[in-house]
């Protein structure tokens, strides 16, 4: 139902295209939000410190995301060019050196994080309760990380062949030992004692793991066809790690741009709100990520479909497709805010029912607050679409340098005492307004909008004046000049 080949990558009607690659890439990051959501789950049911000190470990987690994503999204875009130019060699040459930069990165990060895990979660801010407790989580889950970091690149060529449903069939198997597991390992079952929060990290690595294995075996050409990894690929190629570095660097600057100031607003949030703030904010970040499923999706796809255009030497369809993927996501984006402006207190009690009262008021407050701009939040990931397709990555870069440190973190600083100071990484701040974290909530909100509204018209601006036909020759190796700007 949901297959798509080249040919109607790179003809046909745009929106169709657009929904069919990206219904199995929404489905799979539902899986993978579910997978997380597992955890504060049943963490819910032990205590609100457990949720509290899953919570103060995702900001790091998240930061540590960075280095993945220089491999497996700059991976995906120049396999998707090369795939839309018929140049499969080429295409897995890039998967396999893409593989070993997921590795070398993220191994030559994991190491000195879970050494000193501790250490670190205590410059967030932490208490002695929570620091120890959060310690143990991120040190078991990246642990892991590099393997995880080879496993998502890998699926993201099957992404830019066009061959969504090998990442959701991944994701499905993942998910499916994580809810097994994690409450066995969590609360015990038989021979099985009771690790609570440290149940919660062992319950992930395993899903992790399986999936990794899952995604090599097809790579390997047992179940799927649309990619495979053959011997003649089995190479270093320095020009092509130069490549993928080349695209993906900024990318991850991006990535570690926008999560370093999200480590900083929850040691705010620590301050301001004590555990029922952190708590709260967990919540919101849990819902919010599921909530941009299907954005990411749609960004995934659109990536794909646009890198595989520019390699056809179509620019015009190429920046419609962003254009088209975000006006859906747009659309889709108020439908959802107004379901969770309306139900905030259902699905807080759902996720964590042994919030105390000011847990529970705090969490409903941010999750309303935030589906008001759901949005902007969804559309920005589309536009983003179009510029790392294109392979403008810097401008990703940018704007969420724009985004989160001149608006986002600025306006959270208000939430603290004015008489406070705190530090996080080295970083001290002084003094706050005493807003309350109710601030740190409206941060949020108003950065998404602004980041939206203006990205938006960086993005109308630089279509205009040729940035998809310039990709085109670039990418086709056009080097006549046919891919005219003013057939953009």
């Amino acid at each position: 139902m949901f297959d798509v080949d080249r040919e109607a990558i790179t003809d046909g009607p745009v929106g169709r295209a657009l929904l069919l690659l990206a219904a199995p890439l929404v489905a799979q990051n539902l899986v993978y939000v579910a997978n997380a959501l597992v955890d504060t789950f049943w963490l819910g049911r032990v205590s609100e410190d457990a949720v509290a000190a899953v919570g103060l470990s995702l900001p790091i987690q998240s930061l540590l995301g960075a280095a993945v994503v220089v491999a497996a999204v700059g991976t995906q875009i120049l396999v998707a060019q090369r795939a839309g130019g018929e140049d499969d060699a080429g295409a897995r040459r890039v998967a396999v050196n893409g593989a070993l930069v997921a590795l070398a990165l993220t191994g030559a990060i994991a190491i000195p994080v879970v050494a000193y895990s501790e250490e670190l979660v205590r410059f967030l801010g932490a208490d002695p309760t929570l620091a120890g407790t959060t310690a143990t989580y991120l040190a078991i889950i990246v642990t892991v990380l590099p393997l995880g970091a080879v496993g998502d690149t890998v699926e993201n060529c099957f992404t830019a062949y066009g061959d969504t449903r090998a990442v959701l069939h991944v994701s499905v198997v993942s998910v499916l030992v994580n809810l097994a597991a994690a409450p066995a390992l969590i609360f015990g079952v038989g021979p099985v004692p009771a690790l609570g929060v440290a149940g919660a990290a062992l319950g992930t690595v395993l899903s992790g793991v399986v999936g990794l294995v899952h995604v090599l075996a097809y790579a390997a050409g047992l179940g799927r066809d649309t990619f495979r990894l053959t011997r003649d690929a089995l190479a270093v190629d320095l020009s092509v790690v130069r490549e993928v570095v080349a695209v993906g660097v900024p990318l991850g600057g991006q990535r570690g741009a926008s999560e370093l100031v999200r480590v900083l607003v929850v040691s705010l949030v620590a301050i301001a709100g004590g555990a029922a703030g952190v708590a709260a904010y967990t919540v919101g970040a849990r819902v919010s990520t599921l909530a941009i499923v299907p954005a990411l999706g749609m960004q995934q796809a659109a990536q794909s479909m646009i890198g595989q255009n520019l390699g056809a030497n179509a620019p015009r369809r190429a920046r419609r497709t962003t254009v088209v993927g975000t006006k859906l996501v747009v659309a889709a984006f108020l439908a959802l805010g107004a379901v969770q402006f309306l139900f905030a207190g259902a699905i807080t009690d759902l996720l964590a029912p042994d919030l105390t009262a000011v847990g529970r008021s705090l969490s409903v407050l941010y999750l309303r607050i935030l589906a008001v701009t759901y949005w902007a939040l969804g559309g920005t990931y589309t536009l983003l679409a179009g510029f790392n397709g294109t392979s403008r990555t810097r401008t990703s870069f940018v704007a969420d340098l724009i985004k989160y440190w001149v608006i986002r973190f600025p306006i959270a600083v208000a939430a603290v005492p004015a008489t406070a100071t705190f530090g996080a990484f080295g970083v001290a701040v002084a003094p706050g307004l005493g807003l309350g974290v109710e601030a740190v909530f409206w941060a949020v909100a108003a950065s998404n909008a602004a980041g939206f509204l203006g990205l938006g018209a960086y993005f109308a601006y630089t279509a205009r004046r040729g940035m998809f036909a310039n990709a085109a020759e670039r990418a086709s190796g056009d080097t006549d000049g046919n891919a005219d700007p003013a057939d953009d």
